[in-house]
């Protein structure tokens, strides 16, 4: 199980309303996650947010972008649109990743409206426009501020990942990067099937490729490595064994290695390969082989199904008889 890290919850504080202040007995609860960017910093940019509305058991998704903005004002755009397309007060949970948001709105807000929009050293605050907004917009529900960090594997930060990165996508011209097989409209010439495992130390794979008529199924294994990168590591064998002029649909693995080759390394590069908040990519070594291998090629990533599964399940027992021996 991927493990987040979430800081503690944080009251929003706002001048003209007591901390205090409670909601109607019936006041809906939502639970939020947004993301927004910019590629390059600043530059074409898109916002997302994933809206849970626990008591209906309904979700909303919603998205946008600017030709010229930064990451921060996506950021902020991400939570003022998800609070605005609240009808109703409610009580809201949000989740974000970026460190500005959070601490803005939690900790230098009040600050900010008492010194009419002035930072400490006198100087305007950047953003004020979205401030003022977000405090508005967030004025009539009780809010909890959560943080949580980018790209850890949480099901609706990813998903919020990967609508902010299609409207940049869809800003500079590019095509959707994240494709599922349904949506292909012509047939790829290799199909691969991938099974990776790490246990106790050492990692095996096992991949099936099948061309027309054709099957074959290579693997491979070794020790001190986690389950990441043994996945760049397959994939990187994988592309190696497979012809430059042949179109390949990957089936399998996990969000790490498909959003990675189809999402996020785009925007690593651009960023010369720093996350967004300029932190360093992890596994950047494995992640810039496996873009050389890529360049020029036709490649498709999506997960496995159902129907796969008696094909995992042999893989997983040729990955557990190379372990044995």
């Amino acid at each position: 199980m991927m493990l987040r890290r979430i800081e503690p919850r944080a009251k929003q504080v706002l001048v003209g309303r007591p901390v205090s202040a409670t909601l109607a007995p019936m006041a809906a609860r939502v639970v939020i996650y947004t993301d927004g960017g910019a590629v390059p910093n600043p530059g074409a940019g898109g916002w997302a947010a994933v809206l849970l509305h626990s008591v209906a058991g309904e979700s909303r998704e919603i998205s946008g972008g600017a030709l010229k903005t930064t990451n921060n004002r996506m950021e902020l755009m991400a939570a003022i649109e998800a609070l605005e397309a609240l009808n109703d007060s409610c009580d809201v949970e949000i989740f974000t990743d970026s460190t500005y948001v959070r601490r803005g709105i939690s900790e230098w807000l009040p600050g900010w409206q008492a010194a009419g929009w002035r930072r400490r050293d006198g100087e305007p605050v950047k953003n004020a426009d979205l401030w003022r907004r977000l405090a508005a917009a967030s004025f009539r529900h009780e809010i909890d501020w959560r943080w949580v960090k980018g790209h850890s594997g949480h099901e609706h930060n990813e998903r919020a990942d990967t609508l902010a990165t299609a409207e940049i996508a869809k800003i500079r011209g590019e095509a959707a990067t994240f494709v599922e097989v349904d949506e292909l409209e012509t047939d790829v010439d290799v199909e691969v099937l991938l099974k990776v495992t790490c246990r106790k130390g050492w990692g095996g794979w096992a991949a099936r490729l099948r061309e027309k008529k054709a099957e074959e199924v290579l693997g491979g294994g070794m020790s001190g490595v986690t389950a990441n990168q043994l996945e760049l590591v397959a994939a990187a064998q994988i592309l190696t064994a497979v012809p430059r002029d042949s179109s390949l649909l990957v089936r399998g693995g996990s969000d790490y290695l498909r959003k990675g080759a189809s999402v996020w390394m785009s925007a690593w590069k651009t960023r010369g390969w720093r996350t967004k908040d300029g932190g360093e990519i992890k596994n950047t070594e494995l992640w810039r082989r496996l873009d050389r291998l890529l360049a020029g090629r036709e490649v498709h990533w999506r997960s496995a199904s159902e129907e796969d599964t008696a094909e995992l399940r042999e893989l997983g027992r040729r990955i557990k008889e190379r372990a044995s021996q």
